[in-house]
């Protein structure tokens, strides 16, 4: 999508046309033994408001948690870092994180990347108003099928930035292509990438990360059922659906399902699904790795000169590492 794009009305959807392939891929995923929905599908505009919203829990500690790593590692990550032409924001949401890079980074030239159209232009917007002398180049683009840069991005100096343990939605595989697939798009000289990834830690600190008493989290997540009623033109009904957090020990990830509470019939056009009461459609998982084991996907991308940086209590870490 082209990031100059007028802004559009409040009720466009996230996908005005899904590609074919993309409706593809979503029929297969509710039609697998295992029903999925990929997460990315979160993000239309009240998904991002209500991701927003669940960062300010306090059950919710990735965000608070990584914020406080980069204030007390600030001038260290710097130096470690080096000059940066181009800040190249994954997943940038509101953009506030990469914000607080601007200060120590002095970037010349910003470039947040997300998949919600209108929640990314008005990102930009306050940015351009308040930063006049950054240049800032918002790109509406669904990173996890392209890394297509336009060529006015320079090639030298390019900081890939991927905060909050995105790559967590990823399994270790999947997460290890995105890694090379970021490699690739540092073609030049003084490239890398800061990240931050969440750490094991006890099964109910993470379940109730997931799992709010507020239930923020529950309507993010059945959010996303209403984005298969815009998309597929299905017709779910969400108070046919409970939302459930549940931790895969052996797999070291949290999982976010959506619960069928009764038997129900899903339609959309060219097909439909019988759900069985407790039958769940997954819509989230989230890694969550020690460091070595990240440090060692990191190597296995191509990366070298590989640091990190972790709170006192070792539930999150940042790395910064060269391409």
């Amino acid at each position: 999508m082209p990031d100059t794009a007028a802004q559009p009305d409040s009720a466009t959807p996230l996908h005005p046309a899904l590609a074919p392939q993309e409706m593809i891929e979503l029929v297969e995923g509710l039609l697998a033994a295992q029903a999925e929905i990929a997460p990315k599908y979160f993000y239309d505009e009240l998904g991002s408001r209500l991701f927003t919203a669940i960062t300010q829990l306090p059950e919710y500690y990735p965000t608070r948690v990584e914020t406080a790593i980069l204030r007390q590692h600030g001038a260290e990550s710097g130096r470690s870092v080096g000059p940066v032409h181009s800040l190249i924001d994954l997943g940038a949401g509101d953009c506030v994180k990469a914000e607080r890079l601007f200060e120590p980074l002095h970037p010349a030239q910003y470039v947040p990347i997300d998949i919600s159209t209108e929640y990314l232009q008005a990102a930009a917007s306050r940015l351009d108003a308040a930063y006049p002398d950054l240049r800032v180049r918002p790109l509406a683009m669904d990173f996890s099928k392209s890394f297509d840069l336009p060529p006015d991005i320079a090639p030298d100096g390019r900081l890939f930035f991927y905060p909050g343990s995105s790559i967590g939605n990823w399994s270790p595989d999947e997460a290890l292509g995105m890694l090379r697939r970021i490699h690739a798009s540092c073609p030049g000289n003084d490239c890398g990438l800061l990240i931050g990834i969440d750490r094991v830690k006890p099964a109910d600190v993470l379940v109730a990360a997931y799992d709010d008493p507020l239930q923020v989290t529950a309507a993010f997540n059945r959010n996303v059922l209403l984005q298969m009623n815009r998309l597929l033109q299905a017709d779910f009904q969400l108070e046919h659906w409970r939302h459930e957090a549940r931790y895969n020990a052996g797999a070291s990830r949290i999982e976010m399902h959506l619960q069928a509470i009764q038997g129900v019939l899903v339609n959309w056009p060219g097909s439909s699904r019988y759900f069985a009461p407790g039958d769940t459609i997954l819509t989230e998982c989230s890694y969550k790795y020690e460091p070595q084991d990240f440090a060692d996907l990191l190597a296995a991308a191509g990366y070298g000169a590989i640091r990190h940086w972790t709170d006192n209590r070792g539930w999150f870490s940042i790395f910064h590492a060269r391409a």
